[in-house]
């Protein structure tokens, strides 16, 4: 069964935070988890182009009470105005590195789930998403829900349980752990979920079809068989019982089909793994999960191996 009992939701009072924020009181809404709303003020000091002489070393700002009341008090207005909004939790802290401290509490609070926002999808949008988001993604002991930035006039968050679930995977055991999420997502909620496994075929295929004496046809028709009973496979035959779960093969590009198909079914969660921690993490993290995330039509559930 899905373990949602403790929800963080760090915002800076962006309007994608806020958006952010409201999926994260419909999730605790619905799942009756306790929803902690945090703000986390940088108490790094502006550094001067020309340090003044004779001052030892840069020492960070200091957050007084003061400082912290009157944050607080953005806090609260920045919450809707609802009953399921006045149930969160409010915390403000003061720390040099904002994604640290997002991390130190969502490990002090053992929380289930971190509910971000991911900023606009400007020139700079690998910057903005790899700065504190990107962090968060490679480096938090729980799943991360990263919802999109929306252009205004796009729809608002949901109410209920997410209904209609694409989970892709490419049988690594990164994505088999989000499958499991996803299951466990699409059980409580009675949803639609699609398993969704992309064949990226090599550009060389014609020089293989020369070799091989085989058809380029006949290769792809028995890799798609092949994942597709992979696929079926994984299905428990307990989650028909709870909710509809499909399984679809497509060629092409692996974050462009992920999103395309998201895009045809109007999925408004997809869930997929986040390959390790290690020293590779960011050549990993930074492929089709990074790609997906910046061009994804819903929120994205990330799930480490």
């Amino acid at each position: 069964m899905l373990k949602l009992e403790r929800i963080l939701c760090p915002v800076d009072f962006s309007p994608d935070s806020r958006r952010a924020l409201d999926y994260a009181i419909a999730l605790a809404d619905w799942s009756g988890a306790a929803l902690t709303v945090l703000h986390v003020v940088s108490t790094t000091p502006i550094v001067e182009v020309v340090p003044s002489v004779g001052v030892g070393g840069i020492q960070p700002m200091v957050l007084t009470d003061a400082d912290c009341q009157v944050v607080m008090g953005h806090l609260k207005d920045f919450l809707p105005d609802t009953p399921a909004a006045k149930k969160a939790a409010l915390r403000v802290e003061g720390a040099p590195d904002v994604w640290a401290e997002i991390l130190a509490q969502a490990e002090d609070g053992r929380a289930d789930l971190l509910v971000v926002g991911s900023h606009g999808r400007s020139g700079v949008e690998h910057l903005l998403l790899g700065s504190t988001t990107e962090k968060l993604l490679r480096k938090s002991p729980c799943p991360v829900l990263v919802v999109p930035h929306q252009e205004d006039g796009a729809a608002a968050a949901p109410q209920a349980a997410f209904r209609r679930i694409v989970c892709p995977i490419d049988f690594s055991d990164a994505s088999l752990n989000a499958l499991e999420r996803a299951l466990e997502l699409a059980e409580e909620a009675d949803a639609q979920l699609t398993l969704l496994h992309v064949i990226e075929m090599p550009p060389d295929l014609d020089e293989m079809r020369s070799v091989l004496n085989t058809e380029s046809s006949d290769i792809r028709a028995s890799a798609e068989a092949r994942a597709l009973e992979r696929l079926r496979q994984l299905i428990p035959e307990s989650a028909v019982t709870y909710c509809s779960v499909s399984a679809v093969i497509v060629e092409g590009s692996a974050h462009r089909e992920i999103v395309r198909v998201a895009r045809d079914l109007q999925a408004d969660l997809i869930v997929m793994g986040v390959h390790g921690r290690g020293a590779v993490r960011v050549a990993l993290f930074g492929s089709n999960t990074h790609a997906v995330l910046r061009r994804a039509p819903c929120p994205v559930l990330t799930v480490h191996a």
